[in-house]
């Protein structure tokens, strides 16, 4: 530790600190542009200068390392003359605009002019003038002139993001911020530009000229997409949600948010949301008052169980929804004698979940400390943008990253060691791991594996693994298309037995912001069952969930719910108007109280930050209501909090005790199929109803999902070129599709987007499928 003095306070600080870490650490604030403490120095604004004894100049307090002894002087005459006359230097080309500045009220520029600026300017000659730029839907750079060159947003970029999507062209007053020619902004992180930025140059799109930052109100969420239950501020004007802006977490989210996160907001005010329940009579639907529409959706649900039995009623819910909502749904549907409840849509394999609860196996800090990490079929980048951001920083502090996926997309992170191989091919792959721990370690072989020959892939991960097991430092994770995959159990039961083996950790990178909760709660059948639509029910309730979109099978439960005799749809938007019943408005996580669990076992509970749109109500009211009117014990609840309360106890944020990621199940290996598979992501932009809602996001490249990839050898057998159409067929479900080349899957691996309109018609996500020309 090294001591030095600020402003006649004393403060120590490691060896290697710079000056500005000491003021910060201190409380004291030394102005500036350029310096953000998640990113690299540039020193190029020069802002921050102080006066440092025995220095012959005042030295910028951002680059400036601490010595023993060192006496910095942030307010003294010598420092704050040096620092007005850096802001006269920025503002001689900077436009007097700012009434007219979407940044006005939150510039940075701005306050610390009213300080530092001079009263008039001694500049006459013409201000320079910088062309806007088009970098996509999400970003504004209309106004580049006002920029200041502190190269905040081109070192986001390089450093968080992982892409230099932008950069500086010429010099001195000549330089400017711009994209590559023709491209667009396309990261997945790009919105934090925007809060980075220290002027009016970098903007929202969406919420440009919609409101004065001053008119705003601001109010704590938690996000409701991905399973890391980033942390929000949502600012609201008139009861409607004007934007959303990272919150600071250290231990989530940091200080960024994902796109997703930022401007799915955007479907809140949607168009189509449903305001008033509605009831379909006659082919015709009517809006009805609430009280009827629950009375005649006790009334249908009891009729169905005097006719049919209990077993005919399934209740489907997704993860996004909150643990208050899941509770209560599966309180109904196993009050009334059913065991039909189910939130895993995606999934296909349902042969371990009955003694595992899923979560990351360790805290989101220890994640981003790993130095060996395995990943098993996902999407990292796309499913999981900020844990792929803490992963691209271990990186690059030496960490090993290493793979096993069916395509190899770029994750913007180096990778140590990478097997691309189709599915079916993985658990043989993940064997060779196994087998290469045990001769490494001189221990037995899993059951059945005494025959298999280890690749020189197999081994480097192996080896890896190993390397970080002293330190417990290594960390195997399954992802959402290993756990969506229809050998989801013997994937599990192969990474579980290499994780134990190489000393490593073991979790699942989760797929949405309740999945943790939603098993803590029991929100799934006790047996194994299998999908709810595989078997078609009498009756169906539906929970904040788009079947057609969220399921693995969306051929199938489009059958299912045609078939049904009654459809109870629990949505904020108009939607399954050719299936449903009963349409009931309940409120998005902005409208109600509720509590997320991350995939780390921390509870988060939020309040709504708006009133209830409309007619609309939150869903765990409606379910209480619902409960009460079918005669069921246990729905006397005043508040969320209560319900949550009944589920996890007072006062318990960390619930990482109650999770359990390991199976009893013995690794075993599967018939490896002939013939070309199926591989599914969910686009990013199509994981939930709020988000498939959001005009900004649906615009982006991200967002352009209407093709089928194919490999250089099936684009030859087939004879087309990118473009030309294909006729796909999976069982009795057909879809013709245009054709796109992917030189990097492959042969035997077909990749189709799963959550997405142009796939609906077709069935699962994983397994057999046949393409051929359309004709």
């Amino acid at each position: 530790m090294v001591e030095i003095e600020i402003d006649g306070k004393k403060v120590e600080v490691p060896a290697g600190s710079m000056v500005m870490d000491a003021a910060n650490k201190l409380g004291t604030y030394i102005p500036h542009f350029c310096y953000h403490k998640k990113l690299s120095i540039a020193a190029n604004c020069r802002m921050c200068l102080v006066e440092v004894e025995k220095a012959p100049k005042p030295l910028p307090a951002c680059a400036t390392p601490v010595t023993q002894g060192m006496i910095v002087r942030s307010n003294s005459d010598k420092a704050i003359t040096a620092q007005k006359g850096v802001m006269e230097f920025l503002l001689i080309n900077h436009p007097l605009d700012c009434p007219v500045c979407d940044q006005g009220g939150e510039c940075q520029l701005q306050d610390l002019a009213v300080g530092y600026g001079g009263t008039s300017s001694r500049y006459q000659e013409e201000k320079r003038v910088v062309f806007h730029k088009n970098v996509g839907p999400l970003i504004s750079m209309e106004e580049m002139t006002r920029c200041i060159h502190c190269t905040r947003c081109v070192r986001f970029g390089q450093e968080i993001a992982g892409v230099m999507e932008l950069g500086m062209l010429g010099r001195g007053e000549h330089a400017e911020i711009t994209s590559f020619v023709g491209k667009t902004v396309d990261s997945e992180l790009s919105g934090n530009m925007i809060d980075l930025c220290p002027v009016g140059a970098l903007t929202s799109k969406p919420f440009r000229f919609s409101a004065r930052t001053w008119e705003l109100s601001r109010r704590k969420s938690i996000s409701a997409h991905d399973g890391l239950g980033s942390n929000l501020t949502v600012q609201v004007k008139n009861n409607k949600v004007m934007r959303v802006v990272p919150l600071e977490n250290e231990a989530i989210n940091e200080c960024w948010i994902s796109d997703k996160d930022r401007f799915s907001y955007e479907g809140l005010n949607s168009s189509e949301r449903l305001t008033k329940p509605m009831i379909k009579q006659g082919g015709q639907w009517q809006e009805t008052d609430w009280q009827t529409a629950l009375e005649y959706v006790a009334h249908g649900l009891r009729n169905i169980k005097h006719e049919h039995g209990a077993d005919a009623i399934a209740t489907v819910a997704t993860a996004n929804s909150t643990l208050e909502e899941l509770f209560l749904s599966q309180k109904i549907t196993r009050g009334l004698g059913s065991e039909n409840i189910d939130f895993r849509l995606r999934q296909a394999d349902f042969s371990i979940s009955a003694e595992i609860k899923p979560w990351l196996g360790m805290s989101i800090n220890d994640f981003g400390h790993l130095k060996n990490v395995f990943v098993i079929g996902s999407f990292l980048r796309k499913d999981h943008p900020l844990l792929a951001a803490r992963l691209r920083q271990a990186v690059k502090m030496g960490a090993k990253l290493s793979i096993l996926h069916a395509t190899d997309d770029d994750l913007l992170i180096p990778v140590a060691n990478k097997a691309i191989l189709a599915p079916s091919a993985w658990l043989a792959f993940l064997a060779e791991i196994a087998v290469a721990i045990a001769n490494k370690k001189e221990i037995a072989k899993p059951v059945g594996f005494e025959s298999i020959q280890v690749s020189s892939a197999a081994e480097a991960i192996a080896q890896s693994l190993l390397a970080g097991a002293e330190a417990a430092a290594s960390g195997v994770f399954i992802g959402n298309a290993a756990a969506q995959y229809s050998d989801a159990a013997k994937i599990h039961a192969l990474a579980q037995w290499i994780a134990q083996n190489s000393g490593a950790g073991f979790g699942y990178l989760t797929e949405a912001a309740n999945t943790v909760g939603a098993y803590l709660v029991n929100a799934k059948p006790v047996a194994n069952v299998g999908s709810l639509f595989s078997t078609p029910k009498k009756a169906y309730v539906l929970l904040n969930t788009e079947p057609e979109f969220d399921s693995a099978n969306p051929h199938q439960a489009k059958l299912a719910l045609n078939q049904a005799e009654m459809v109870i749809v629990l949505s904020a938007f108009k939607h399954a108007s050719d299936y449903a019943d009963v349409l009931l408005p309940v409120s998005p996580f902005t409208e109600t109280s509720g509590t997320f669990i991350n995939c780390e076992g921390r509870a988060q509970s939020f309040h709504g930050v708006v009133k209830p749109l409309g007619d609309t109500r939150p869903a765990w009211k409606v379910l209480r209501v619902l409960g009460n009117l079918l005669g069921l014990d246990g729905f006397e609840f005043e508040t969320s909090e209560a319900i949550r309360d009944e589920v996890l106890g007072k006062d318990v944020k960390d619930l990482s005790a109650k999770l359990n990621n390991f199976s009893s199940i013995a690794p075993s290996l599967s018939n490896t199929p002939v013939g070309l598979e199926r591989v599914s992501d969910v686009p990013i932009y199509s994981t939930d109803a709020i988000v498939r809602r959001s005009e900004s996001l649906q615009r982006t490249t991200d967002a352009k999902t209407g093709n089928v990839w194919l490999s250089s050898v099936e684009f030859a057998k087939l004879g087309i070129t990118a473009g030309d159409f294909v006729k796909l067929v999976q069982g009795d479900a057909v879809a013709i599709l245009p054709a796109a080349l992917d030189k990097a899957l492959p042969d035997n691996v077909l990749r189709l987007a799963a959550g997405v309109v142009a796939t609906q018609a077709l069935g699962g996500m994983f397994g057999a499928i046949s393409v051929e020309r359309a004709v």
